[in-house]
């Protein structure tokens, strides 16, 4: 290939997906024309932004805070210096040789070993296989039930590929990126199994006009109101038990009824008080299998004797007589 073919190529023919082949023509330019690919894949190192953060990441949380803590190194933004000031010739290469001795005792103890972790599968997962998977996943994520509407969707590997987990369909789910976060490389649960159902058919909550929404709940006005504003918070994932209920998903509920009961009181300066509540199972008075609270908006009057409040559930035990307990 002559200069004015590799310029054509360069400027008319490339057709890129990464900046692999540009860096690859540029650092052996930079080589005089050839380079190992152990000298290749180091210049790649250098510009592989992720990696880069990863190591800025890495340096700030380990190194720079157990020598800070040892009075070695002092930091100052994103500055690193050594605590002994300025050194000599002579002792700079004292402490590079002492550095090079510590270094090299302890790869022989642990020899290949210290970089496992970064030798496993990291293959990236193709684009068909990814698109299978959300395919399958609806959409959503299948911990929290997160739409991909509403959340970045990650392919997560079941098996951590931390913990030698491969890059195949077999381990792999969708998972909402903050559920994934979260599970980190502690866990190896396939959710794909849990037949989890989202906005379910037939279930009277879903055809509502939606007063508030987000990720994982809406707010609906309750059809046989108790009084004047009495609203229903629902978990958009179909589940009976109001105790399978998951940490973030109530706290969804909660967040819509702390925003629901501003605006009643806004709208009705009578309110001075709410009920909230749920009625899990049938004993309990429940009569549709979706989980759902109440939110109740109480005025002055509205009842003879308000004492006691939720106890009313059992009427003749509302009245606790002369104990505060509330």
């Amino acid at each position: 290939m002559t200069f004015a073919e590799l310029k054509h190529f360069l400027e008319a023919r490339m057709r890129q997906s990464h900046v692999y082949q540009p860096v690859l023509i540029r650092a052996l330019v930079d080589s005089g024309g050839s380079a190992t690919v152990r000298q290749l894949a180091t210049i790649f190192v250098q510009q592989d932004e992720s990696q880069l953060l990863y190591y800025e990441r890495t340096i700030k949380a380990m190194p720079v805070k157990v020598l800070e803590k040892h009075g070695v190194v002092t930091r100052t933004g994103e500055l690193i210096s050594l605590s002994v000031g300025r050194l000599t010739l002579e002792q700079r290469a004292e402490i590079k040789r002492l550095c090079e001795t510590k270094l090299q005792e302890f790869i022989a103890r642990r020899g290949i070993k210290i970089w496992d972790y970064r030798m496993l599968d990291f293959s990236a997962v193709a684009d068909e296989l990814r698109y299978r998977v959300l395919k399958e996943a609806r959409g959503r994520c299948a911990l929290c039930g997160a739409s991909v509407k509403d959340v970045p969707l990650d392919v997560d590997h079941i098996l951590p590929r931390s913990r030698k987990g491969a890059t195949a369909y077999e381990n792999l789910q969708a998972l909402c990126a903050k559920c994934n976060r979260t599970k980190r490389n502690q866990d190896a649960t396939d959710f794909r199994g849990y037949g989890v159902d989202y906005e379910p058919m037939g279930v009277p909550f879903f055809e509502k006009p939606r007063l508030l929404e987000n990720r994982l709940a809406f707010a609906v006005l309750d059809g046989f109101p108790v009084s004047p504003g009495h609203t229903l918070l629902v978990p958009k994932r179909h589940f009976a038990d109001a105790f399978e209920i998951t940490g973030d998903e109530m706290q969804a509920v909660w967040n819509l009824a702390r925003v629901r009961t501003k605006q009643l009181k806004e709208e009705d300066a009578g309110i001075k008080g709410f009920n909230f509540g749920v009625n899990a199972g049938e004993a309990a008075g429940q009569t549709v299998m979706h989980c759902h609270f109440h939110l109740i908006p109480r005025r002055p009057g509205d009842t003879p004797s308000p004492r006691g409040g939720v106890r009313g559930v059992i009427p003749t035990r509302m009245n606790y007589g002369g104990s505060r307990d509330s």
